[in-house]
């Protein structure tokens, strides 16, 4: 992989990870056009890191607050920060079992252009759906595990390629009544047992780097945080906008696209 590549790479891992529009799905066709025929596991790898690293970077505070909870009991961001990460337990559940049992299964799909391009309709789809919410929505307080659930189950059926998983986490969470910026801080949160159980169950397959693989690693890493880091933050004011769905378009055009390049192309 040339260093060009592996940026370009990075950047569209970066943009749509958290971007409602599918990073997986982008990464299958951004590999075909770029000629590769599957993912490099290594690097693949390397830019879910950058990524990981962008969400950090944005929601250091409600880490701070979960870990404040383990610790500190009787004050207000303590109490705070335990129903986050009660909330994060049980929506991980639904992802944990789905990402275990049906692991073959989501991998294929991976070569299916098909797959892709009916799955970012149904993104599509569901973005457009959270044009109708128009209610002020619950704050954290009133989450409870139900609903943690569903939306850990939209993160787990996220795993198949064109579904986004920022797409369908903070929708399921809009269409449930959750307000919106706990949506979008409970759906990036919610992403990080995610992004690290997959780099468990894949890391006993790698060995060390050769050096031809480690300068695209390192450029690979470096423009998805960055890229990761600056679409979290339009994210975040596009949900506060109430203009989730404006996305929806270009998960359509895309899924669109798609399935006529699997059909003529």
């Amino acid at each position: 992989m040339e260093l060009w590549q592996a940026a370009a790479l990075g950047v569209v891992q970066g943009l749509t990870e958290f971007l409602p529009v599918s990073s997986s799905g982008h990464l299958v066709l951004g590999q075909r056009l770029l000629g590769f025929t599957e993912p490099a596991l290594m690097f693949d790898i390397a830019v879910h890191v950058g990524t990981l690293v962008a969400v950090v970077g944005v929601f250091w505070r409600d880490l701070w607050s979960i870990m404040r909870g383990l610790f500190v009991w009787r004050d207000g961001e303590g109490r705070q920060g335990r129903r986050l990460l009660w909330l994060v337990i049980v929506g991980s559940i639904p992802t944990a079992i789905m990402g275990f049992l049906l692991k073959d299964l989501f991998e294929s799909m991976f070569s299916s252009l098909l797959t892709v391009g009916l799955a970012l309709l149904v993104t599509g789809w569901l973005l457009l759906a959270t044009a109708l919410v128009r209610m002020p929505g619950r704050p954290l307080e009133r989450v409870g595990a139900g609903r943690a659930l569903l939306i850990g189950l939209a993160q787990g059926l996220a795993i198949t390629p064109g579904i986004s998983r920022s797409g369908s986490t903070i929708a399921m969470a809009l269409l449930l009544g959750v307000n919106r910026r706990m949506a979008a801080h409970y759906s990036f949160v919610l992403s990080i047992p995610a992004i690290l159980g997959a780099l468990v169950l894949h890391v006993h397959e790698l060995g060390a780097p050769s050096a031809s693989q480690l300068a695209p690693m390192i450029m690979g890493f470096i423009t998805a945080a960055i890229s990761g880091y600056l679409a979290l933050r339009m994210l975040l004011k596009i949900v506060q906008a109430g203009a989730f769905h404006w996305f929806a378009p270009y998960c359509f055009a895309v899924g669109l696209f798609t399935l006529a390049w699997n059909f003529w192309g």
